[in-house]
């Protein structure tokens, strides 16, 4: 069908490789727990518009340019690396701050976070600055991609049409599960920190890995 050779293997391998942790669904739920249902999805459309951006750089012959220059893809490494970094030691600082709360108007403590978080600029560039992906969508699609047929291009559309799918079904899945222990953690700051903490402290380790990856 539209030229997958085998798409019940494509959907497992899919789903299996969406659910693996990573910054973005980790960004994803996060903000979900801490602003609620509505930031979440901000979050996710931003992770939503990174990947197809990245799909369609793919499509245009991206991983190709990236293998002839490979200061290119260092510079976005590092890049990417640092803006990771950057944002664990954001919230390693939130957390700081938390641990020492007192309590304040909800809303207002909200509203001013939510806009200093921006969920889907913050999300969309964390899909964006990670050239991994790019070479990992060529090498991954490919795969299911029948050479002989006619129009290869609507091959890749339907492979990613799929992944979309399965990614946002998950990424709902994080949101809601977010958005439920948001109620849990609302009162309790010392928690709250810890969890926050956690989070920045994985996200540097993101950023580590990125920056010690190769092509």
């Amino acid at each position: 069908m539209f030229g997958i050779t085998d798409l019940a293997t494509y959907i497992i391998g899919t789903i299996l490789i969406v659910i693996l942790p990573g910054p973005n669904s980790l960004f994803v739920m996060s903000v979900a727990s801490r602003f609620g249902i509505k930031a979440g999805y901000k979050g996710a459309l931003g992770v939503y518009t990174g990947d197809m951006i990245l799909i369609i750089l793919t499509a245009l012959g991206a991983a190709s340019l990236l293998h002839a220059f490979p200061w290119l893809f260092i510079l976005l490494k590092v890049v990417g690396a640092t803006y990771l970094s950057y944002l664990g030691i954001k919230l390693l600082i939130a957390a700081y701050h938390t641990f020492n709360a007192v309590k304040i108007p909800e809303r207002v403590e909200e509203k001013q976070s939510l806009e200093q978080v921006k969920p889907f600029s913050t999300a969309l560039t964390i899909s964006i600055l990670n050239p991994k992906a790019i070479l990992f969508y060529l090498s991954f699609f490919v795969q299911f991609v029948d050479p002989a047929y006619t129009y290869p291009a609507i091959t890749f559309t339907a492979l990613a049409i799929i992944l979309q799918i399965i990614s946002m079904s998950y990424l709902t899945i994080l949101i809601f599960s977010g958005a439920k222990l948001a109620s849990y953690f609302s009162n309790r700051f010392k928690l709250t920190a810890i969890c926050v903490a956690s989070v920045g402290i994985l996200f540097c380790g993101f950023g580590l890995k990125l920056a010690t990856s190769t092509l």
